[in-house]
């Protein structure tokens, strides 16, 4: 009696994990599809067949294509970027500065073929979307919320720590910063070249130390 009953919690967890576990298979496939192709080219078709599942798996999920284009940039793009950007800087430890500047060396170290070739796809999605649909602009302008905010927070643990100069104001660098990171990929995609933007990476690192305590 207790393994059949263990066997039954087993099976009622796999099945509650079901509906999450298909609605995750849709989002990545259609971050994929909107990459690619952008929101409004992308195909509800293309998006089910490579997640497998059904239109009405899809639709049980997500009423129509926009709650699904809101929903690819909550779950899935948010996460992508701000891990990408922010994550270098949770051990900063006492020198915030230096963790910002590497994780720009790193990102242009780390960037890939496809994200040149495609673009960054919060920015795609801005330029995009944010004229023709306030709902995703709101989305949008979230996630630049949080990735300026992250940038800031490591400015001001910069200052507190004194390594950072005491007149320098974190948010105004934090945007310029941010500006600066999605217009590189705005060129480097439009000239298809990872060095450029590798190069321009690097060169926001060394804007950075001039915002340094000099001894």
């Amino acid at each position: 009696m207790a393994t059949s009953a263990a066997g039954t919690g087993h099976t009622a967890a796999r099945r509650a994990r079901e509906p999450e576990l298909t609605r995750q298979k849709i989002l990545g496939a259609a971050f994929h599809e909107i990459y690619r192709r952008g929101f409004q080219s992308a195909s509800l078709d293309r998006i089910v067949a490579e997640a497998g599942v059904t239109k009405g798996a899809l639709y049980h999920h997500f009423p129509d294509k926009a709650s699904l284009g809101y929903a690819v940039v909550d779950d899935v793009i948010r996460g992508h970027l701000l891990n990408r950007w922010l994550g270098p800087l949770e051990d900063s430890g006492s020198d915030p500065l230096t963790a910002l500047q590497k994780a720009f060396k790193l990102r242009g170290k780390s960037v890939k073929p496809n994200e040149v070739e495609l673009g960054c796809p919060l920015n795609n999605l801005a330029q995009e979307m944010s004229p023709l649909d306030d709902e995703f602009r709101r989305r949008i302008e979230a996630v630049f919320d949080q990735w300026r905010d992250g940038f800031a927070s490591a400015i001001m643990r910069a200052k507190e720590a004194g390594k950072v100069r005491a007149d320098v104001d974190a948010r105004q660098v934090a945007a310029f910063l941010v500006a600066a990171a999605e217009g590189s990929f705005g060129l480097a995609k439009n000239a298809r070249s990872r060095k450029m933007f590798r190069s321009n990476m690097d060169m926001l690192a060394e804007y950075l130390e001039t915002l340094r305590v000099r001894a």
